[in-house]
């Protein structure tokens, strides 16, 4: 028998305590990846997230009660013969209960005081508040419709202190969103004091007692907080830094270091969420591992050993996180990116698997909104897919370099975990996301690294700074280029049932992609031709069967809320009116439609949902000319068009009512509308909007941009023998129509564009008055893409894009 040697004097199994072998290569975890996972935490952090979720919808008093009911609940299991089962269930029927009262006690903090009561009055109040987190500028910069609530407002997230309103005054420390159109609004900073007086609305529901809609100027007390003090200079430096770098792509660098989305425009936000790259600008998991990683190496590059290297990781992720502000979603993903980071390089799945439960539950106990928080389950989601599939299908790679495995696995660990999320919450499954993350990959730590040096050095040397940004801007153009490119491919991502449906569906196609993954990873041929399959997929080299329908006339695109309408003119040519809100979605329409010529491109007016995609129309088309409305309203959205069609060398056109086109050997129209501006309480842009009355292989349609009653009148008083059997539905189904114009032209069908909007689009009177007159309505909110076919006995037919 062989007796030991003195602890430590031997390695086990040949493993030394830095990783190394007897033989000279590494460990690299694969020992740890075959081991049993340690699940015990698990049902504790399940536990607790499910009450808390519980919580947060039921009243203090509610909760309580369901604590008597579990204290009378845990006395069977207590005598129950099996001890483990009896100490996992009782623990995890505690751990429930917990969740609630924590949830239900939150909750009550924020529903029933007293600003919840007043906002039901809708009570006027002033109050004494600190503002939270940065404000955000929503809405539409260009406006979309010139009086509607797409016009861009400020809502910043305040904790009120003082209340004063209906004869009371009330101390609290409550939170509110405050809504403002004071643009200046967003150059508040956490930890500001300000006294504003405003109106109190219900919330319904949130992490917030109401919202506040701001009236008159805030009157500031004292200096913003320390943190933003402090952190300002550098974050201002690098907005200040990027400057040099030229093309759009620089927005992504403020984005990628400090989570400062302020300079991105609305064409390259969309690609990045069509991608899956959001995350790469709303401060994840990945920013905070790549910050590890880049100190840790740095650390150990100067020398840096044993004990200090957490103390330099613990320091640099504090002084991360105050710089892109301590915000709970900048704490969420610190804690996400730690747990994985050890995960993958440090620790092993079976140690990080509790790691991760211990901190969802010490995270939902701390803040309890967020078992609510889509963000958070995304997080969760995609943290336990790392820790736990990435060791066994990087083991199952064994033919490639560790790097290249770690590239590809943990790109599609995350989405295949987050695709139960996903397809319950918004209904859509990205292709394009996988080959994205892969795709950037590389370029993302450079671009991270590069400007958070920048950020760094900006207060200090703005020339130093300026080459840093400059140098970051070069990964940042490829992620950018990477990113518009493949969100405009047509398959770039998928339409799946959104609730309860479509998180069965994620769950299903998860099992099951965990199930084959590491039958394709570990053959190099299978995972060659499961690749292909996905470019395949993704670029649909094959066309969708019965897209587009033979014999189509007219094509309605899905674009959200806004316009956006196909002629067909011949094999691959079209006239296009209209452009909608997205390139990206107007552009994977035309491709669809297979369109490569754009004879004519009509924009009946400016306002954004009508031309914020005419990049996706220009984008591989030719466009012959571009007609325009006379009136350059708004005229930032008006300058930015001009831009857009000179940079294309697009002649432009104001037409003349009476002015007759012909294009190809199928269309005819006429332009009916503006005779003249019509100044009054209606938009003046939508009524000055270009009218047409076209014919498409014989077809009579009336394309009325965004007209409202006063213009439908006048073109009625000046046509007034004016018929057709197709009808676009003025602004996008409004309830301000003319009866007549509406209804009495004696159309067979009514084409509505329209997508999620507040504006209660398409009217219920609108869409009565269609079926009183017995007009076939098609709108794109509820069919989609579609198309009108003339059959051989010239009726009219509607066929749906199946995607």
């Amino acid at each position: 028998m062989t007796r030991p040697g003195p602890r430590g004097a031997q390695p086990r199994d040949g493993v030394h305590d830095d990783g190394s072998r007897d033989d000279g290569s590494r460990d690299d975890g694969s020992r740890d990846s075959c081991q049993q996972i340690d699940l015990r935490l698990v049902p504790v952090a399940v536990a607790l997230w499910a009450g808390a979720l519980l919580g947060l919808g039921m009243s203090l008093r509610a909760a309580l009660m369901i604590c008597a009911a579990t204290a009378l609940g845990l006395v069977p299991l207590c005598r129950g013969r099996r001890r483990r089962v009896r100490a996992v269930a009782g623990l995890a029927v505690l751990c429930l209960t917990a969740g609630v009262v924590v949830g239900a006690s939150r909750a009550a903090s924020v529903r029933d005081g007293p600003v919840a009561m007043l906002a039901e009055q809708h009570a006027h109040v002033q109050v004494d508040a600190v503002v939270v987190d940065d404000p955000r500028l929503r809405g539409s910069t260009s406006g979309g419709d010139e009086a509607g609530p797409d016009r861009p407002y400020v809502l910043t997230r305040l904790r009120i202190d003082e209340m004063s309103g209906r004869g009371s005054t009330y101390r609290l420390r409550t939170p509110v969103f405050a809504v403002s159109s004071d643009l200046s609004w967003v150059d508040l900073r956490p930890g500001q004091r300000l006294r504003v007086s405003g109106g109190l609305s219900p919330a319904d529901g949130g992490d917030v007692a109401a919202f506040f809609r701001v009236r008159g100027d805030p009157e500031l007390v004292g200096r913003p907080g320390l943190v933003a003090r402090m952190t300002e200079p550098v974050r201002e430096g690098l907005r200040g830094a990027v400057a040099v770098v030229p093309g759009a792509h620089r927005a992504l660098i403020p984005g990628m270091v400090v989570g400062d989305e302020s300079m991105m425009d609305s064409e390259l936000r969309e690609a990045m969420r069509v991608t899956g790259l959001t995350h790469l600008t709303a401060v994840s998991g990945t920013h905070v591992g790549i910050v590890l990683l880049a100190v840790l190496g740095v650390a150990r590059l100067v020398g840096l050993r044993g004990y200090v290297l957490p103390v330099v990781a613990l320091v640099s992720l504090i002084g991360f996180v105050l710089l892109v502000r301590p915000a709970p979603s900048v704490l969420r993903a610190a804690v996400m990116g730690s747990v994985a980071v050890a995960g993958v390089l440090l620790a092993g799945r079976r140690r990080a698997v509790p790691a991760l439960a211990a901190a969802v539950s010490v995270l939902v106990l701390v803040d309890p909104w967020l078992a609510r928080s889509l963000g958070f389950a995304l997080s969760v989601s995609a943290t336990a897919g790392i820790v736990i599939l990435v060791p066994v299908w990087e083991r199952s790679m064994a033919w490639l370099p560790r790097p290249l495995a770690l590239a590809v696995t943990v790109p599609v660990a995350a989405q295949l975990a987050c695709t139960p999320v996903l397809l319950a919450a918004f209904g859509q499954f990205s292709v394009a996301s996988v080959p994205a993350n892969l795709l950037v990959a590389p370029a993302v730590a450079p671009a991270m690294v590069l400007g958070l040096a920048a950020a760094v050095v900006s207060p200090l040397w703005a020339m130093a700074a300026s080459v840093l940004a400059w140098l970051a801007g070069i990964p940042a153009w490829w992620i950018a280029r990477v990113a518009t490119w493949l969100a405009s491919q047509p398959g770039a991502e998928f339409s799946w049932p959104e609730g309860a449906s479509g998180a069965l569906i994620g769950v299903a196609m998860a099992l099951a992609g965990m199930a084959v993954m590491p039958l394709v990873l570990r053959r190099p041929k299978l995972s060659v031709a499961t690749a292909v399959v996905l470019v395949v997929v993704l670029l649909r080299a094959f066309p969708t069967p019965g897209w587009p329908p033979p014999g189509w006339i007219i094509a309605v695109c899905d674009v959200g809320q806004g316009d956006a309408i196909v002629l067909r003119a011949g094999e691959r040519s079209a006239v296009v009116v209209d452009a909608g809100p997205d390139a990206l979605a107007m552009r994977r329409c035309l491709d669809s439609l297979r369109i490569v010529d754009v004879p004519v491109l009509v924009l009946t007016h400016f306002h954004a949902d009508h031309v914020n995609g005419v990049p996706g129309v220009l984008a591989g088309r030719a466009v012959g000319t571009a007609m325009v409305s006379a009136l350059g309203e708004p005229a930032a959205n008006a300058r930015q068009v001009s831009r857009w069609l000179a940079e294309a060398e697009v002649p432009v056109h104001t037409p003349g009512v009476g002015e007759r086109w012909r294009v190809g050997e199928s269309i005819r129209f006429e332009v009916l509308w503006p005779r003249r501006v019509i100044v009054s309480a209606e938009s003046d842009a939508n009524n000055a909007s270009v009218v047409i009355a076209a014919q498409v292989s014989g077809v009579e349609i009336l394309l009325t941009g965004d007209v409202e009653p006063l213009a439908q009148q006048a073109i009625l008083a000046a046509e007034p023998d004016l018929s057709t059997r197709i009808i676009k539905v003025a602004h996008h189904g409004s309830r301000h129509q003319d009866e007549r114009f509406l209804a009495g032209l004696g159309a067979e069908l009514a084409l509505i564009g329209v997508g999620d909007n507040t504006h209660g689009h398409p009217s219920d009177d609108v869409l009565d008055a269609f079926r009183a007159a017995g007009i076939e309505v098609r709108r794109t909110d509820l069919h989609g893409t579609f198309a009108v076919v003339l059959t051989p006995d010239h009726t009219l037919a509607t066929v749906t894009e199946r995607r």
